[in-house]
C-alpha cells in the first residue's frame, strides 16, 4: 500500500476524473430508477483533496452532501478494452468522497460543473490498494458521519454495474490514461452535512494471496467547514427548493427536512426502512408467494401474479430483482437487423448481475423457444437468481436436470426463437404473463407461482408477511388440537393473549437452542388457549 498522494512516477496526475451517476442498487431503489447502462459526468482535477483537508461549503448553499465511493486509479492506458480484461488496467483502489452542493445542480443541466467541480470536493485516500493484491469481488465501502455509520455496502452484491463493466464502457470512446480516476458511484445513505460535521470513508477488500488477510485504505477524513470567501455574480447563484432538498437528504431526510444526528447515524438500510439489497431479498425469500399475495392485496395490488407459468424447480424458492428483455413478433426484415449476433437476448444475459432475475416478455406465445440451456447456464454463471418467461423454453430436460436456478415458463417447445420472436430491447418496462414489470422490481417464486413486488414497498410487505405466517403457524397448531376457527382465523381478541404467550414460548426455545442451555426452555406458558 502506498500513501496518497504519491510520487508522479508511480501515479501520474489524472487527466480527468470520471464519475458514475448511479451504480448501486440501494441508491437506485432510493431514487426510483434503474439505469440500463452507466452514465457519467466529469470532475476537474482541482477538486482533489487529501485526507484531513477541510471541505468548505460555498456561501449561500445549504445542501452540501457527501457520497462515499470506491475510486479506481488507472494504471495502464485503456482504449476499447473488454470487461474480461478491464481490471488489468486498474492500478490501484482507494476511498473517495464525491461532495456536491445541490443548490447549484440546476445551473448546468446534469453536468455537475458547478455543483461538484468546486475546489477540494473530491477527497481521496489516504492509502492506495494495489489492484493486483485484492479481490475486486470483495470490495466493501463504509462511511461515517460524526462517528456514526451511515453507508455500508458490499460492491459485488449492491452494484448493478461491475467495476470491470464501468472501465470497459468508458474506454469504448474515451481513452483512460494512467493516473485517471473513476468514481464508481455511491450506495444509499448519502445525505446533507453541515459545517462542524466530520465525514470518514473507508474501503476494504480481501487479498488474493494464500492466507492473505483484509486490506484497508484507512479512513479518509473530511472535516466540513464554511467557506471563507464571498460568492458574487455574474453567474448562477445558489438556490434550493423542496425537490432539491428531497434529493439531497435522500433516504435519511423526511419531506426535505434535515435528518437528525440520530437519523444520520442509522446503519444504512436498517432503521430507515431501506435495507441493503441482499437483506431485502432474504426477507422476501423467507415467506411464501401466497402470503406475499395476501399482503399485496391488502394494499390494493391485485394484478401482481404471473399466471399460467410452470417451474423447473418446484422445491426451490426464488427472489431477485428484475432484469428485463422484450421480444416483438417476428418480421423477416427486423429479425435480419436485430435477431443475429449479440442481440438483445444475449445482451440481457450478459448484463445479469448477482441477485437478479432475467424476465422475458414473449407475449404469451408458446410456439417457439425464448431461452435454452446454454444461455440459461450463462445467466446462472453470471449470478442470476432465476429466469422467468411467459413464452416457451427449449431444452426443457437440460434446464430441469442441469440448472440449479429455477426457470418459470409458459410451455416447452423445440423451435428456435426466430420462428416467432425478434429480441428487441433490454432494461425497459415489459408485460410478462399479464403483469407489468419494471427493471428493479422484485420477483418472488415458489411452487405456487411467481409474484412481482414494487421494490419501494417490498420490505414492508415482507415484514407483514412474516408476521402473518407466524400467526398462521399458531392457528394451525390450535386447529390441529381441535379448536374451532371461529375467532381464531384470523386471530381475534380472545385468542390474542394466547398467541402472545405462544410467541414468548417460541422465543425462549430459540434462545435455549442458540445458547445450548435447555433449561432456559423448561418453563413454557401453562396451556395455550383463550
Amino acid at each position: 500500500m502506498t500513501e496518497l498522494p504519491t510520487t508522479p512516477a508511480l501515479v501520474p496526475p489524472p487527466s480527468k476524473i470520471v464519475a458514475v451517476h448511479s451504480s448501486y442498487r440501494s441508491r437506485a431503489i432510493e431514487r426510483g430508477t434503474l439505469p440500463p447502462w452507466p452514465s457519467y459526468f466529469l470532475k476537474p482535477p482541482n477538486t482533489i483533496a487529501a485526507d484531513g483537508d477541510p471541505v468548505r461549503r460555498p456561501p449561500g448553499c445549504e445542501l452540501l452532501a457527501f457520497e462515499g465511493e470506491v475510486a479506481l486509479v488507472i494504471g495502464t492506458r485503456a482504449t476499447r478494452v473488454t470487461p474480461a480484461t478491464a481490471w488489468e488496467h486498474v492500478g490501484w483502489v482507494t476511498a473517495a468522497n464525491d461532495f456536491g452542493v445541490y443548490d447549484l445542480r440546476y445551473a448546468d443541466k446534469g453536468s455537475n460543473v458547478r455543483s461538484k467541480g468546486i475546489d477540494g470536493f473530491t477527497p481521496l485516500g489516504p492509502l492506495l490498494l494495489d489492484a493486483r493484491a485484492i479481490d475486486p469481488a470483495t470490495v466493501h465501502l463504509r462511511t461515517w458521519v460524526n462517528g456514526l455509520l451511515v453507508q455500508d455496502a458490499d460492491a459485488n452484491s449492491d452494484m448493478f454495474f461491475s467495476f470491470a463493466d464501468i472501465v470497459a464502457d468508458i474506454s469504448r470512446l474515451t481513452t483512460l490514461e494512467p493516473g485517471d480516476i473513476i468514481l464508481t458511484g455511491t450506495p444509499t445513505g448519502s445525505t446533507v452535512v453541515q459545517p462542524g460535521d466530520f465525514v470518514e470513508v473507508e474501503v476494504r477488500a480481501r487479498g488474493t494471496g494464500t492466507g492473505d488477510g483484509e486490506h484497508s485504505t484507512g479512513p479518509l477524513r473530511s472535516p466540513v467547514a464554511e467557506a471563507d470567501y464571498a460568492l458574487t455574480g455574474p453567474g448562477a447563484m445558489p438556490k434550493a427548493d423542496d425537490a432539491q432538498r428531497a434529493q439531497a437528504y435522500g433516504a435519511r431526510g423526511a419531506s426535505g427536512a434535515p435528518a437528525s444526528p440520530a437519523a444520520a447515524g442509522r446503519a444504512a438500510g436498517t432503521a430507515d426502512g431501506r435495507p441493503c439489497p441482499a437483506d431485502l431479498l432474504a426477507a422476501v425469500a423467507a415467506v411464501s408467494t401466497a402470503t406475499l399475495a395476501s399482503q399485496l392485496k391488502k394494499r390494493g395490488y391485485d394484478s401482481v401474479t404471473l399466471d399460467g407459468l410452470h417451474t423447473t424447480q418446484p422445491a426451490r424458492k426464488m427472489a431477485g430483482f428484475a432484469r428485463t428483455v422484450r421480444y416483438v413478433p417476428y418480421r423477416e426484415d427486423l429479425f435480419k437487423a436485430h435477431g443475429g449476433g449479440f442481440n438483445a437476448q444475449k445482451q440481457a444475459v450478459e448484463q445479469v448481475r448477482p441477485g437478479e432475475i432475467l424476465v422475458i416478455e414473449a407475449r404469451g406465445d408458446h410456439t417457439a423457444g425464448t431461452i435454452g440451456d446454454i444461455l440459461a447456464l450463462r445467466a446462472q454463471v453470471r449470478g442470476a437468481a432465476g429466469i422467468v418467461t411467459d413464452g416457451a423454453i427449449r431444452d426443457a430436460q437440460a434446464l430441469t436436470r442441469n440448472l440449479d436456478i429455477p426457470v418459470y415458463y409458459g410451455a416447452a417447445h423445440p423451435a428456435v426463437l426466430g420462428r416467432r420472436h425478434v429480441p428487441w430491447e433490454t432494461n425497459t418496462t415489459i408485460a410478462c404473463a399479464g403483469v407489468t414489470i419494471q427493471p428493479g422490481d422484485i420477483l418472488a417464486g415458489d411452487a405456487d407461482g411467481v409474484i412481482v413486488i414494487p421494490a419501494g414497498i417490498a420490505l414492508e410487505v415482507a415484514r407483514d408477511a412474516s408476521e402473518q405466517e407466524r400467526q398462521e403457524e399458531f392457528i394451525a397448531e390450535m386447529v390441529a388440537r381441535g379448536e374451532s376457527v371461529d375467532g381464531l382465523y384470523p386471530i381475534g381478541a380472545k385468542w390474542r393473549p394466547a398467541y402472545e404467550a405462544w410467541l414468548r414460548e417460541a422465543a425462549l426455545k430459540d434462545t435455549a437452542v442458540l445458547s445450548g442451555n435447555p433449561a432456559l426452555a423448561d418453563n413454557p406458558a401453562e396451556g395455550t388457549g383463550p
